[in-house]
């Protein structure tokens, strides 16, 4: 265990190095491995910070590249999920918790994304990714759910570094789960009252007038 997170370690700090030496195209591929088969831990919110840092006038950019690329490798194991990734979920977890996972989704779709897609590790967001493809989430959906929670991410991220410079990065790198919560309850707020207000207005006869079918007069 001790050699894996050591070669975890290795590999991140190596994408860094090559990461910083292509700019933004580095970005892109830093976070597309980042989010589909490897995991590179916090190397793409490090990545993002410093470049915001050296070239504050590019921070949408770079904020934009790193987005793309966590979204397409979101996408691959999306397509993973929806090719047969059911019995891989319950080789490695509970049947009882895949299945709620499932029923969650199926429930309230792809919009469920956006909050784990907000979080930094250590939040488990390759699984709610996999489990988004065996529910069968619909692809638009999903590509426009993991790109405003990514975006929101990666932006803030790389916006607080145009303003506070290297003590963004420190709070990134020490803070990051912490300040993380707070934006996302802003976020998760309105998006529960919207799902409430759709099960009201489309609830039977809510939106039945005097004379309409189902008034009783």
């Amino acid at each position: 265990m001790h050699a894996f997170l050591n070669f975890i370690h290795s590999l991140g700090a190596r994408a860094q190095t090559l990461a910083e030496s292509m700019g933004g195209p580095g970005l892109l591929i830093v976070a597309l491995v980042d989010s589909s088969f490897l995991t590179l831990p916090e190397v793409a919110d490090i990545l993002v910070v410093l470049f915001a840092i050296r070239s504050p006038a590019d921070w949408l950019y770079f904020a934009a590249m790193t987005t793309v690329g966590s979204v397409a490798g979101s996408y691959v194991l999306y397509l993973i999920g929806r090719k047969g990734g059911e019995a891989l979920l319950k080789r490695q977890f509970h049947e009882r918790h895949v299945d709620r996972g499932l029923a969650w989704f199926r429930r309230f779709g792809a919009w469920v994304l956006i909050v784990p897609a907000t979080l930094p590790p250590p939040t488990p967001f390759k699984l709610f990714v996999l489990v988004a493809g065996v529910a069968g989430v619909e692809r638009g959906r999903f590509v426009a759910s993991i790109a405003i929670g990514r975006g929101l991410r990666y932006g803030g991220e790389a916006y607080l570094a145009t303003l506070y410079g290297e003590q963004a990065l420190r709070f990134v790198q020490d803070n990051a789960f912490q300040w993380a919560i707070p934006a996302v309850i802003a976020l998760i707020v309105p998006i529960v009252a919207w799902f409430l207000w759709r099960r009201i207005t489309r609830a039977p006869g809510a939106a039945a007038g005097p004379g309409t079918p189902g008034n009783v007069e």
